[in-house]
């Protein structure tokens, strides 16, 4: 009853789940019946060294006396059984708490412990600071077990299914441990707890303690493109297995994630504490590592990409979003707050990174905290190409883009799997006057860091006039993995002079952050361009260049410099996505609650070579205990497979079911299949 009431029976666990601030109910089952005159004294703790001073305990009876907030109440008293409501403030710490109970009869006291209950955060109660009146946000935000993250390019959104879990055996637990390993509770366990009654605290030791940096955290990341020792991060199918394993090797940082594994394992717990959470993309990310609103990109003359300087700017890049007051800034705070447990850049020493309000975001108070400045970046910073000449060691400004950054900001839609867009909760309208005045207030706020950058003039030779050409790349085959990459470069001469253009082209397989992985084509060409004409000059990639070099990302940059006499050059890149062989997924039969069902996995391998090491993982709350792993017979070129396997549900509604199949040519096949459980 109790459960039901505080919305807390989806917890597989047999404890005792209470929210903050709502009444609950327990009988007490005596050897007497009590006597007027005798009063029952109630003790609740939690944590080590309990005091009433950090309301981390209190002491209050049937009769009405009370010590921070708590009260009980006898509600019915019939023979020997003593029916109690209990209720806590609505700024109680979360976490795991003790009940005892305390008898005073006749001159005598006796003490008694009563068991164990945890304390969630209460989105349901208006009262509380995570406070959420949509009955259907509420449900998606809190409630929902699995998701959708967004995931590749500007020009190709891709989506994963994600298992958040957060009502999965044993997860709760995982999710009260992480605080108890945080490094604040090591340093201070008395002050930490008496905290855990502010969302904004908690959510900032999550987004510490999620990556493994400084504290042994949950997810250790890697970017490198090389997992040996690890997972490969794009296999995973959901946040049970990684928090599952961090407990399991002793809590040491589980290998390996990138930013939506951090971002989807926060979700779980986040949804699990109580505090309504959702997932979000933006798509051209910025990290900023020099706090001055400008990310610095390098090629050299011969069109290769340069990783140097310390900016960057991802394909995408993931973090979340929690939903609570900022009773520290005021109310036009509060919201949606981003919190962003990738480890990029230290705050206060440590890899963390949030609350930032997103309407402080919007309207440009970077001075606010937290970690503004980083976050404002990744969906406003301006983009500089330089070209690099390592003949001597120097650079020029080649452009500014203000505008290619901070793209499609992307979440799951609630009740539905599509795609919502919220960039215009980020910013402005890209070239609005409101979105260059907020940009102008985040960099007066930010001097006298911010009087470079932006405004700096061209190069400082001024040689080169502005480029008579202009060029994009253009897809013009299929974009598979096994086939040719084919794309043309379309140069256009915009005057009414005969030009010469040297085209200096590469390509080279990255990890979706845009570490280089490898060049894998490369090619020069000097052409005539007469006035106002327009060509295309084909750009052909076979699969035996990139097959050795390409990542789980499948994607490879493809990158023109092109240079008229006395110009500025032209930089032409794209980035492409290839598309990975479909994975099937069907249910055999209707899916019933404790009944067990059978589903079929279809797979073909499309290449002219056999695959080899094929496995096949498997996982869905409510839908089967765990995960399932499959080991899947080699196939031969163009060979089908069709492997059953048997899941048993446990939940009725619709439930996720993920899948992910993996073999040497192909490391991250991802399939998912929504699955209606009846009664």
């Amino acid at each position: 009853m109790n459960r039901r009431a505080h919305h807390t029976d989806k917890f597989s666990s047999q404890d005792s789940i209470v929210r903050r601030g709502q009444p609950w109910e327990i009988i007490l089952v005596c050897n007497r019946s009590l006597e007027s005159g005798e009063d029952l004294n109630f003790i609740v703790s939690t944590g080590p060294q309990p005091s009433e001073s950090a309301r981390t305990k209190a002491v209050f009876s049937i009769s009405g006396r009370s010590t921070g907030g708590w009260n009980a109440a006898l509600k019915a008293n019939s023979g020997n059984n003593l029916a109690i409501t209990i209720a806590s403030p609505v700024s109680a710490p979360i976490g795991l708490y003790t009940l005892n109970v305390e008898i005073s009869s006749r001159g005598r006291a006796s003490s008694l412990k009563l068991g164990t209950f945890i304390m969630l955060f209460n989105p349901w109660l208006q009262a509380d600071d995570v406070f959420m009146s949509n009955h259907a946000e509420r449900q998606e935000y809190v409630e929902e077990d699995s998701g959708i993250i967004y995931v590749g390019s500007t020009n190709r959104i891709g989506m994963v299914g994600w298992n958040f879990g957060q009502f999965e055996e044993d997860i709760l637990n995982i999710s009260l441990s992480i605080l108890d390993r945080s490094l604040n509770f090591r340093r201070d366990p008395v002050t930490d707890v008496a905290r855990r009654n502010d969302p904004k605290y908690v959510c900032r030791v999550l987004s510490a303690m999620i990556n493994g940096n400084d504290d042994n955290g949950v997810i250790s990341g890697n970017w490198s493109g090389n997992y040996t020792g690890g997972v490969d991060p794009r296999t995973w199918n959901g946040s049970v297995e990684i928090l599952k394993n961090w407990k399991k090797s002793g809590f040491r940082p589980v290998q390996f994630g990138q930013c939506w594994v951090f971002a989807g394992t926060l979700n779980t717990v986040l949804r699990c504490l109580g505090v309504p959470s959702r997932v979000i993309t933006n798509f051209n990310s910025a990290h900023d590592t020099d706090r001055n609103l400008s990310v610095d990109v390098y090629y050299d003359a011969m069109g290769n990409p340069l990783e140097k300087g310390s900016d960057s700017v991802w394909n995408f890049h993931v973090w979340n979003e929690g939903w609570f007051v900022r009773t520290d800034l005021g109310p036009t705070y509060n919201g949606w707050q981003v919190l962003d447990a990738t480890p990029q850049e230290r705050s206060q020493g440590v890899f963390q990174c949030g609350p930032a309000s997103v309407n402080a975001i919007k309207a440009g108070d970077v001075d606010r905290n937290f970690d503004m400045i980083f976050i404002f970046a990744e969906v406003n910073a301006d983009r500089i190409t330089w070209i690099y000449n390592n003949r001597n060691n120097t650079q020029k400004q080649n452009s500014v883009d203000t505008h290619s950054i901070g793209k499609y900001i992307s979440t799951k839609a609630v009740g539905s799997n599509s795609r919502m867009d919220v960039t215009d909760k980020y910013k402005y309208p890209e070239g609005s006057s409101e979105e260059r005045q907020v940009h102008q207030k985040a960099l007066d706020k930010l001097k006298p860091n911010a009087s470079f950058g932006a405004t700096s003039s061209r190069n400082s030779e001024g040689e080169d006039k502005e480029p008579s050409i202009s060029g994009k790349f253009k897809v013009t085959g299929i974009l598979a993995v096994g086939k040719e990459v084919s794309l043309s470069l379309m140069l256009k001469n915009m005057t009414n002079d005969r030009k010469t253009v040297t085209m200096n082209m590469t390509a080279w397989t990255i990890v979706y952050n845009g570490t280089l992985v490898h060049e894998v084509w490369k090619d020069s060409a000097t052409i005539s361009l007469d006035p106002e004409e327009e060509i295309q000059y084909p750009v052909k990639i076979a699969y035996s260049q990139y097959e050795r070099y390409l990542k789980a990302d499948n994607m490879i940059r493809i990158t023109a410099v092109c240079k008229v006499p006395d110009e500025a050059e032209v930089v032409v890149e794209r980035d492409v996505i290839l598309d990975n062989p479909a994975l099937t997924l069907e249910v055999l039969d209707q899916a019933h609650v404790r009944k067990p069902v059978n589903v079929q996995m279809l797979f073909s391998n499309p290449l002219d070579q056999p695959v080899n090491n094929c496995v096949l993982l498997v996982e869905g709350s409510g839908l089967l205990r765990g995960s399932l792993k499959i080991d899947v017979p080699s196939l031969r070129p163009k060979e089908k497979s069709r492997i059953r396997f048997e899941i048993f549900p446990t939940r009725s509604g619709t439930k996720q079911l993920l899948a992910d199949f993996s073999c040497n040519k192909f490391p991250a096949i991802k399939a998912m299949l929504p699955i209606d459980v009846s009664e």
